[in-house]
């Protein structure tokens, strides 16, 4: 297996990640130990967009937010208030605020959902990310569902175990509101993590989808 590091484009400052999320708790469960590793072990700079929220889950949202990137250089977290399931027709609004990610972030790496995933809002969020970044580094995470969505990912971070104690720790703190999901647990995102782990030939690992990757 080819290892590879995160590296800038050769800007000076630090390494510039743009996360987007169509849900409240999607960056978190699809890269959040990701994003983990890479503060401690770089200089970041991170934004944040979620796209659905309610006041309540908003909340939460920035909550976590604060959790994960306690060690960023700088943080920015937007949270929109589309209508949870209705993407596909709030599809004009939605496109339009990814405007200013376009003109503002310059991002050295994306994270998004999965072309390919079973939910209409994720593909949406998915579709858009690559219509406004077509020279960026793009990974696309998973996100586990009741509709069994899950692929052999081609790209992989391995992780520390301190990270999935963190990124389980910060996701059960800051979504009480979705604590009552029976899939919403310890079990479900260590089980995954470990999972990847075992196909990346490590302990533990979140696993990615990376359409294109140039290497130079």
């Amino acid at each position: 297996m080819l290892e590879l590091e995160f590296r800038g484009r050769g800007r000076p400052g630090p390494l510039r990640i743009l996360c987007l999320g169509a849900h409240c708790d999607d960056i978190d469960i699809g890269c959040g130990g990701t994003l983990l590793k890479l503060l401690e072990d770089s200089s970041c700079a991170v934004s944040w967009v979620t796209f659905a929220a309610t006041p309540e889950r908003a909340e939460e949202v920035r909550a976590s937010a604060r959790r994960f990137l306690r060690g960023a250089q700088r943080t920015e977290v937007v949270v929109h208030a589309f209508r949870d399931s209705y993407f596909p027709a709030q599809y004009a609004a939605i496109k339009e605020s990814f405007e200013p990610l376009k003109r503002a972030s310059r991002p050295d790496l994306v994270f998004t959902h999965r072309r390919d995933d079973a939910h209409q809002d994720h593909r949406l969020i998915s579709e858009l990310t690559w219509n406004a970044f077509r020279d960026h580094l793009v990974l696309e995470y998973e996100v586990p569902k009741w509709d069994g969505d899950l692929t052999t990912p081609n790209a992989y971070v391995q992780l520390r175990a301190k990270h999935v104690r963190a990124k389980i720790r910060h996701l059960l703190a800051s979504y009480r509101s979705q604590r009552s999901k029976s899939w919403f647990d310890k079990d479900t995102f260590q089980g995954l993590m470990r999972l990847r782990g075992v196909e990346a030939g490590c302990k533990w690992a979140e696993g990615f989808r990376a359409k294109k990757i140039r290497l130079t």
